[in-house]
C-alpha cells in the first residue's frame, strides 16, 4: 500500500510547479521546440515517471502500472472508436456514396450564405460526428471553394462552424473522456455541457453569415438562421439529455440538412448571395433515390448507435445482466486498490480502483464497426478485400496520433494516480471562488498546443475536478467549462489551421488564416468564462 502526497517539497505553489513540470515540457516541446506529437508525447511520459518517482514517492512498480493502463485506456475504448469511425468514412468515400452526399448537398442552393449554413456548419457538424481529427474541416473547406468561395475565407468559416460539433466529435469521445477523467458522471457533465455550449451553438449560424454578408446577410436569411440554429441547438440539447454525447454530432446535422433541403424547396432569400459570378463546379444533380442510398452507411451507424445508447441495451452489461460477462475487466498489477487518496482531496482515506474494462459488445465502436461490416455487404462497388485495404490505409493515417494519444494517457493516470494532478489543483484553489473564470482558459491552452480535445481532457479533466471539490463548486461544471474552452481554441490550434490552408490550397497562408480566425476564438472563450464563472455562483 502507498499513500498519496500533496505536498512534497513543503509549500503548495513550489510543489504543484514542480508538479506540473510534464505539463509545461509538453506544452514548450509542441511550440517553443517544435518537436513532433509522437516524440513530445514519449519524452513528456519518461519525465512523468522521472517526477513521480523522485518527487512524489511512488514506487516505481507502480508508476509504471499507472502508465501501462493508462495506455491502455487510449486503445480501447478511444482507440477503437476513432479508428472504427475513420474507417466507416473511408468507406463511404471508396463506395462513391460520398460524391453523391457532396454534389447533392451543394445543389440545393445557389446564394453562398445558405451554402455555408448546410455545407460548414451541418454538414461539417456531421463529419465532426462521425469522424473528427479534421475531417470536416478539410472536406468541407474544399467544397466550399469547389462552389466558389475565395479560399482563405472558406477555410475561415470551416474552421469558425466547428466551434458548434468539436465537443462531441468522433461519436461523442470528448465529452466521455472528460466524464471519465474527471470521475464524474456522464449524466452530469452532460447537463453541463448543454448550459455553456447550447447557448453559443444557436448564434454560430447568424456569426457565420454576419461574417461573410454583414447585416444585410443577417436580414435576408434570418429564417434560415432562425430553423437550422434553433433546430440544430435543440437537438444536440435533447440528444445528449436522453441518450447522451455519442450520437449529438449525427442526429442534429441529419435532420438540420434535410430540414434545410426541405425549407429551400419553398423559399428564397431575396438577394442570391455569391462572392463572385463565377458557378460552382459541382452541378450535377442526383435522384431521390440515389441520394437516400448514399447516405445509408450514416442510416446504419445512426441506428446502431441509438441501440447501444439505450438504458435497456445498457443493461444486458450491468453486473447482474445477461451479457455481463462480455465485459473483461483486467486490474492493473501493483496498483489495484494499492494506492491511498487522502484528505484534502477527498474525505476520508479510500483506496484506489485500477480496472482496465474491455466492453466487447457494449464498446460504441463496436456499433461503428458493425456499420462498416453492413455497410460492405450492402454496397455493390465494396468487396471485403477493398474494405480490409482500406482499414490499412485508416491504420496507416492514424497510427501516430492513436499512439500519441495513448502516451498522453499514460501521463495523466501516472499524475493522477501519483497525486501530481491533485497537487497542481490544491494551488489552484487558492484563487478560491474565482477560479471558474479561468477554468475554460485552460481548456483552450490544451487545445491550443495538443490541437485535440480528447488530449485536454486527459491532461486536465482530473485537475479540473480535484480543484472545483477545493473551492466548493460543481465539478461537472468545471470538467464541462474544460471541456468548452477547448472547443473554442480548435478554431486557431496549428493543427487545425495547418489542415486548412492544405485543404484550400493556400499552405503558406496559415498566418492569414490564423488573424481571420483569432478574434473570434477569444470572443467565444471570453463568453464561456464569463457564463462558466455566472453557473458557478448558480449550482
Amino acid at each position: 500500500m502507498w499513500q498519496q502526497l500533496y505536498d512534497p517539497l513543503g509549500n503548495t505553489y513550489l510543489s504543484a510547479l514542480v508538479a506540473a513540470i510534464p505539463i509545461l515540457f509538453f506544452l514548450l516541446a509542441l511550440t517553443l521546440f517544435k518537436l513532433k506529437g509522437l516524440i513530445a508525447s514519449l519524452l513528456t511520459l519518461a519525465i512523468a515517471v522521472i517526477c513521480s518517482l523522485l518527487l512524489f514517492g511512488m514506487p516505481l512498480g507502480k508508476i509504471l502500472s499507472a502508465a501501462l493502463l493508462g495506455i491502455a485506456n487510449g486503445l480501447w475504448p478511444i482507440g477503437y472508436i476513432v479508428l472504427m469511425a475513420v474507417w466507416l468514412y473511408k468507406l463511404a468515400v471508396k463506395s462513391g456514396k460520398f460524391e453523391i452526399i457532396r454534389s447533392s448537398i451543394a445543389t440545393i442552393s445557389e446564394d453562398q450564405r445558405v451554402q455555408v449554413i448546410l455545407i460548414a456548419f451541418c454538414f461539417g457538424g456531421f463529419l465532426e460526428g462521425v469522424a473528427g481529427f479534421g475531417v470536416p474541416i478539410a472536406i468541407c473547406a474544399a467544397l466550399l471553394v469547389e462552389l466558389g468561395f475565395k479560399p482563405l475565407k472558406a477555410a475561415m468559416l470551416c474552421l469558425l462552424a466547428n466551434a458548434a460539433a468539436g465537443a462531441y466529435g468522433a461519436i461523442g469521445i470528448p465529452v466521455i473522456v472528460g466524464a471519465q477523467q474527471g470521475s464524474v458522471p456522464l449524466e452530469d457533465m452532460a447537463l453541463m455541457m448543454i448550459a455553456i455550449v447550447q447557448p453559443a451553438t444557436l448564434l454560430i449560424p447568424t456569426l457565420l453569415i454576419l461574417v461573410l454578408d454583414g447585416l444585410r446577410g443577417v436580414r435576408e436569411t434570418w429564417p434560415v438562421l432562425l430553423l437550422i440554429g434553433g433546430l440544430f441547438s435543440g437537438l444536440q440539447t435533447l440528444t445528449l439529455y436522453l441518450l447522451g454525447p455519442e450520437l449529438v454530432d449525427i442526429i442534429a446535422p441529419l435532420v438540420s440538412m434535410g430540414a434545410l433541403a426541405l425549407f429551400m424547396q419553398f423559399w428564397r432569400p431575396r438577394h442570391i448571395y455569391r462572392e463572385s459570378d463565377a458557378p460552382p463546379r459541382s452541378s450535377q444533380r442526383w435522384s431521390l433515390k440515389e441520394v437516400l442510398a448514399a447516405w445509408s452507411p450514416f442510416y446504419i451507424l445512426t441506428g446502431l448507435v441509438l441501440l447501444w445508447s439505450l438504458p435497456a441495451f445498457k443493461s444486458l452489461f450491468a453486473s447482474q445482466g445477461p451479457l455481463a460477462a462480455s465485459i473483461l475487466r483486467i486490474n492493473a498489477p501493483l496498483l489495484h486498490q494499492q494506492v491511498e487518496e487522502i484528505p484534502p482531496i477527498a474525505a476520508a482515506v479510500h483506496t484506489l480502483p485500477a480496472t482496465w474494462n474491455i466492453a466487447l459488445i457494449s464498446a460504441p465502436g463496436t456499433a461503428i464497426l458493425l456499420s462498416v461490416l453492413l455497410t460492405t455487404l450492402l454496397s455493390s462497388r465494396l468487396s471485403w478485400q477493398s474494405a480490409g485495404e482500406q482499414l490499412r490505409q485508416t491504420v496507416k493515417e492514424l497510427w501516430r496520433p492513436l499512439i500519441m494519444i495513448c502516451l498522453i494517457m499514460g501521463v495523466a493516470y501516472i499524475a493522477n494516480f501519483s497525486g501530481a494532478s491533485s497537487t497542481i489543483g490544491l494551488a489552484l484553489a487558492e484563487t478560491g471562488r474565482a477560479f471558474p473564470l479561468l477554468s475554460p482558459a485552460i481548456g483552450w491552452l490544451g487545445v491550443f498546443i495538443t490541437g485535440s480535445v480528447v488530449n485536454n481532457n486527459t491532461l486536465f479533466a482530473h485537475l479540473q475536478s480535484v480543484t472545483a471539490v477545493q473551492i466548493g463548486t460543481s465539478q461537472a461544471l468545471l470538467v464541462a467549462a474544460n471541456t468548452s474552452g477547448g472547443v473554442m481554441a480548435k478554431l486557431i490550434s496549428p493543427q487545425s489551421i495547418a489542415i486548412a490552408a492544405a485543404a484550400v490550397n493556400q499552405v503558406g497562408a496559415e498566418s492569414s488564416i490564423m488573424r481571420m480566425v483569432l478574434q473570434y476564438s477569444l470572443a467565444l472563450l471570453a463568453y464561456v468564462c464569463i457564463w462558466t464563472f455566472i453557473l458557478s455562483l448558480l449550482v
